[in-house]
């Protein structure tokens, strides 16, 4: 996933804008960065506009890194993307690669996950709807005790629910929609996105929301005690404690 993101970073660079529209289309731009010059080269100032509100983020976007220990006119900065240089081809193959190992990894999961029937204990039931709020009443401390679950808590299964049947599947078809390739064999796929720039804008939302996913889980993994988590996700031995049902 890291290397999808800051490859996916490295491509974005080649076109540093998103267009809520079936082509290229200024008029229905959402999110470019780039950098004003106006004042000469030694003032470049790095500009991110987002819904037409525009925010100066020079040394951060559209005005940074650039990989080799200057700084240039590119919307992620070096150390974000793979390679670390403005390289469009290398950052393709990078991105390609690991983009079907995604799929392969996500295949093998789904199918040893039916084998040992354990991979239905993710989906979120119409049972778990009324345990949901409880359930974020006891993470926020506002109930004293989580409400009756099996091996997932109901906020576990619709997280898990979302990302795995949800966030992933669609991240993988709208990157196999951007690709000229996929196309020119499959047309519709496209087309179900809205054109290769709608699929481009999607893909990356979706980006950002399984970033989002990544940081929260990892934050609920320290908040609720870091060692046992990690130790538990290694050997399967998982203390109970305090926060009965928010391991793994």
């Amino acid at each position: 996933m890291f290397i999808l993101l800051m490859s996916g970073l490295q491509i974005f660079n080649a076109a540093p804008y998103l267009d809520a529209s079936d082509k290229s289309n200024p008029a229905k731009r959402v999110l470019v960065i780039g950098s004003n010059d106006a004042a000469g080269p030694q003032h470049v100032v790095g500009l991110t506009k987002v819904f037409g509100r525009t925010f100066t983020t020079t040394g951060v976007l559209g005005y940074t890194d650039d990989g080799m220990g200057a700084k240039t006119e590119r919307a992620f900065p070096g150390w974000a993307t793979l390679p670390g240089e403005q390289d469009l081809a290398d950052g393709r193959l990078w991105h390609l690669f690991f983009g079907w190992f995604l799929i392969l990894a996500i295949v093998v999961y789904f199918i040893a996950g039916a084998i040992r029937k354990d991979l239905r204990e993710l989906i979120l039931r119409p049972s778990d709807l009324p345990k949901l709020l409880p359930m974020q009443l006891y993470y926020l401390r506002l109930r004293k005790e989580p409400p009756p679950h099996g091996t997932y808590n109901p906020l576990q299964k619709a997280a898990y629910t979302v990302v795995l049947f949800g966030f992933i599947p669609l991240i993988i078809l709208t990157g196999l929609a951007l690709s000229p390739g996929v196309d020119a064999i499959a047309g519709p796929l496209t087309a179900v996105f809205g054109g290769r720039q709608f699929a481009r804008l999607w893909h990356f939302a979706l980006m950002l929301l399984l970033i989002g996913y990544f940081l929260t889980h990892i934050a609920l993994v320290f908040a609720t005690g870091a060692w046992n988590n990690i130790r538990s996700m290694v050997t399967g031995w998982y203390t109970l404690g305090d926060h009965d049902g928010v391991g793994p």
